[in-house]
C-alpha cells in the first residue's frame, strides 16, 4: 500500500514522529523528514538505512513552508502524503499564559499547519490518490483543564479536517483525522506525568501509537481515536457534555493541585 509512496513527514525528530519513520518506512514508503533539528534527523535516517531525505524547515514561519513546498515541487514523483505531526504541548492554567505562548502554540499547532496543506495540496492534486492525514489528540474532542489553549488548537485541527474533508470528497485527495491518547514523549514534562499517574491515566508509547497508526492506514476510515475509554468519552462529550463536566469536575482539584506546581518550578 505505502511501496514507493513519497510522504512528508513533518515534526519527523519529535517522539511520535520518530516512531512513525519506523513503522512508514518498513512498509516501503519514501520519506521526507522534516523538522528543525539537523542531527536528530540525520541519526534518524541513518537508523533506516540513509534512504529518505532529510529537510531542515521551521513550518512556523513562511521561509519554512516555501522551502518544503519548493523541495516537494522538484520531484519528479510529486507527493502522495502529507503526515502534518508537528505540534507542540502546553500544560498551564490559562490566566497564567504569555500572550506569545497562546499565539506560538496556535500557530504551530493549527496556523501552520492549515498553511503548509494549502501550499501542497497543488501537488497533491496531481495524483490519481493522494492523502493529507492530521495528527491531533483526545483533546481535539475533550476540552480538558489546564490545556485550555491546546484543546482549542486540536478542536481546530480537527474541525479544519472535518471541512477540508468534505470540501474535497470529489476529487483523489482523502482528508483523515488520526487522535492519540496521552503519549510518552518529551513534550510532557514531570507535572504531566504527575497528573497522568494521579487521574491513572493510561500512557502509550510512541511505537504503540505508530502501530496503530499503521493500522488506520490500511483502514478506510476518515478518523481514528486511539484507546479505550477515550474513544467512548469523546463520543460521550459529543452528546452529552453536561456528563463529561461532571466528570471532569470531580477531578479538578487533582488537575489545579499539579497546576500549582507550575509555580513553584517557575
Amino acid at each position: 500500500m505505502l511501496k514507493n509512496k513519497v510522504i512528508v513527514l513533518t515534526g519527523a525528530g519529535g517522539g511520535i514522529g520518530s516512531a512513525l519513520t519506523q513503522v512508514l518506512s518498513k512498509a516501503g514508503a519514501s520519506l521526507i523528514l522534516v523538522g528543525r533539528d539537523q542531527q536528530k534527523l540525520d541519526g534518524i535516517n541513518q537508523l533506516l538505512g540513509t534512504k529518505h531525505n532529510v529537510l531542515i524547515a521551521d513550518i512556523a514561519i513562511t521561509e519554512g513552508r516555501q522551502a518544503i513546498a519548493a523541495h516537494c515541487q522538484q520531484l519528479d514523483t510529486g507527493i502522495h502524503m502529507l503526515i502534518n505531526n508537528a505540534g507542540i504541548g502546553a500544560f498551564k492554567s490559562f490566566e497564567t499564559m504569555d500572550p506569545s505562548e497562546v499565539v506560538r502554540l496556535i500557530n504551530i499547532n493549527l496556523s501552520s499547519t492549515i498553511l503548509l496543506t494549502q501550499a501542497l495540496l497543488p501537488l497533491l492534486n496531481a495524483q490519481a490518490e493522494a492523502q493529507i492525514i492530521n495528527i491531533g489528540s483526545a483533546f481535539g474532542s475533550i476540552g480538558f483543564p489546564g490545556f485550555a489553549v491546546y484543546s482549542a488548537s486540536k478542536f481546530g485541527l480537527r474541525g479544519f479536517t472535518e471541512a477540508l474533508s468534505r470540501e474535497l470528497r470529489d476529487g483523489p485527495v482523502s482528508v483523515r483525522y488520526f487522535a492519540p491518547r496521552a503519549t510518552k514523549t518529551l513534550l510532557n514534562d514531570s507535572r504531566v506525568e504527575a497528573l497522568n499517574q494521579a487521574l491513572k491515566t493510561p500512557v502509550d508509547s510512541p511505537e504503540r501509537v505508530a502501530d496503530e497508526f499503521l493500522s488506520f492506514l490500511q483502514s478506510k476510515s476518515l478518523r481514528y481515536f486511539v484507546g479505550w475509554p477515550e474513544k467512548l468519552f469523546a463520543r460521550i462529550n459529543g452528546v452529552f457534555p453536561s456528563l463529561v463536566d461532571s466528570a471532569i469536575g470531580k477531578q479538578l482539584p487533582i488537575i489545579k493541585r499539579c497546576l500549582s506546581k507550575e509555580t513553584l518550578e517557575s
